[in-house]
C-alpha cells in the first residue's frame, strides 16, 4: 500500500467541468485524504453553450469570451474540491475547444482535434515528469461519448504516458518516468438504469422539463467491465458543489443535473472506472475501492 502522502494521481479532461461530473467525488477524497491531485485540462472550452441569459454574449458566435470565463469557473469547481494543482494543457488557450464531431470548428487552426498527437503529447509528459503520478485517469478511446476533443484527450493522455517513460524521449522534459496504472473513466449500465429510475420518480419536483437517455452518460458499459470503484458519498456535497460553480454549463438539483440541453441525469458519487494498463490490487474477480491498490511507493 502507498503512503497516503505520496499518493500522487493525474486526471486528463478535455473542457472545464467534465472533471467534476466525472471525477468530482474521486478527486475530493483523494485531496482530503493528503494525495497530490493534478487536473490537466486540455482546452478552454471556448465552444460550449450557454446557460444563463446573461452570459450569452460569452458564446463563440458572439464575443467568444467564454474560454477565459471558464477558466475563473474551473478555479472555483477546483477549490471546492480542494484540489490545488490545475493546470490547462500548455497553458491557457494553447489548444482551441474543437466543438461538435463535424463541425466546421473541428478543422479550425489551433483546434484541439486538429492537432497531431505528438504535437500535444510532450506538454503532458513535461507534467508526467515534474508531478511523477502512480495514477493516470482519462477517457477511454471513443472519449465516453465520442466528442473530438474528448477522444483526443485520450489519445494524447495514452501516447503521453508512453514518452514519458521512454529514457531516449526529450531530455529536457525531465527524466523519465513510468505510470503504474491507466483507468478509464466509466459508468456501469446497472448504476445508470437506477440513476434514471430515481429520477424519473421525482420528476415532477424537479427543475428539468425532459429527462436525458442513458446514451446521453458517456462511458457507460456493461458492470463487467467495470474494475475499480470509489467510493465519494462522503464528498457529495463538494461534487455538488464543484458542477455548480460550472454556471455556464450545468445547473444541478439536489442529486441531479442538466446541461444546455436541459434534460436532467443523475449525479454520481460512487465513480466507476476500468483499468486500462498496470495491474489490479484487487483479489480476481473483485473490484479495486481504491485506484492506488497494489501501488508500491
Amino acid at each position: 500500500m502507498t503512503d497516503l502522502a505520496a499518493r500522487r494521481l493525474l486526471l486528463v479532461h478535455a473542457h472545464p467541468d467534465d472533471e467534476s461530473i466525472n471525477n468530482g467525488a474521486t478527486m475530493a477524497r483523494y485531496a482530503a485524504e493528503g494525495a497530490h491531485v493534478t487536473l490537466v485540462t486540455c482546452t478552454l472550452g471556448e465552444e460550449g453553450e450557454v446557460i444563463p441569459p446573461g452570459l450569452g454574449h460569452l458564446t463563440a458566435d458572439k464575443k467568444d469570451s467564454l474560454g477565459p470565463y471558464r477558466i475563473g469557473e474551473l478555479a472555483t469547481a477546483m477549490a471546492e474540491l480542494g484540489v490545488g494543482d490545475h493546470r490547462f494543457l500548455g497553458g491557457p488557450g494553447r489548444f482551441r475547444d474543437s466543438g461538435m464531431m463535424g463541425l466546421p470548428q473541428n478543422r479550425r487552426p489551433g483546434a484541439f482535434w486538429n492537432t497531431e498527437v505528438d504535437e500535444a503529447a510532450p506538454f503532458l509528459v513535461e507534467v508526467i515528469r515534474s508531478v511523477r503520478p502512480q495514477v493516470l485517469v482519462t477517457y477511454d478511446p471513443d472519449g465516453g461519448y465520442g466528442h473530438p476533443d474528448h477522444i483526443q484527450a485520450h489519445r494524447v493522455a495514452m501516447r503521453a504516458a508512453e514518452l514519458a517513460a521512454d529514457p531516449a524521449f526529450r531530455h529536457d522534459l525531465g527524466s523519465p518516468h513510468s505510470i503504474a496504472k491507466i483507468y478509464w473513466n466509466r459508468v456501469p449500465r446497472s448504476v445508470a438504469e437506477e440513476g434514471f429510475a430515481r429520477l424519473r420518480a421525482d420528476a415532477g419536483s424537479r427543475a428539468f422539463p425532459g429527462i436525458a437517455d442513458i446514451g446521453d452518460i458517456p462511458g457507460v458499459v456493461d458492470d463487467s467491465e467495470i474494475t475499480a470503484e470509489v467510493d465519494g458519498r462522503a464528498y457529495a456535497a463538494r461534487k455538488a458543489a464543484a458542477m455548480s460553480a460550472h454556471a455556464t454549463q450545468i445547473v444541478v438539483d439536489g442529486p441531479f443535473f442538466a446541461l444546455s440541453n436541459d434534460l436532467g441525469q443523475p449525479v454520481f458519487t460512487t465513480e466507476y472506472y476500468q483499468l486500462a494498463r498496470g495491474e489490479s490490487g484487487a483479489p480476481a474477480g473483485e473490484r479495486e475501492r481504491d485506484l492506488f491498490e497494489g501501488v508500491a511507493r
